[in-house]
């Protein structure tokens, strides 16, 4: 099987139309489409957190160390 025809199209979209009606077919095409831009938007901000975690992450990684140094007296303070 392959694409439907033109002939095919014409009868899924009346009855398509005789479903939903005229008045909400566009409706549910906005709908659909705000969704879609929803969800590249939602991925786009993740994306973009990986990336500052990445980048943090090897940026901060030698304060991270220092850091940790530090810990283990801090710790030494608190029990005198």
């Amino acid at each position: 099987m392959g694409m439907p025809s033109m002939p095919e199209l014409l009868i899924i979209l009346a009855i398509v139309v005789l479903l939903f009606g005229a008045k909400k077919i566009p409706d549910l095409a906005k709908g659909i489409g705000k969704g879609i831009k929803d969800f590249k938007q939602a991925v786009k901000e993740d994306d973009e957190k990986e990336e500052k975690k990445e980048i943090a992450s090897k940026e901060g990684t030698p304060a991270e160390t220092k850091i940790e140094e530090k810990k283990p007296e801090e710790k030494k303070n608190d029990i005198v």
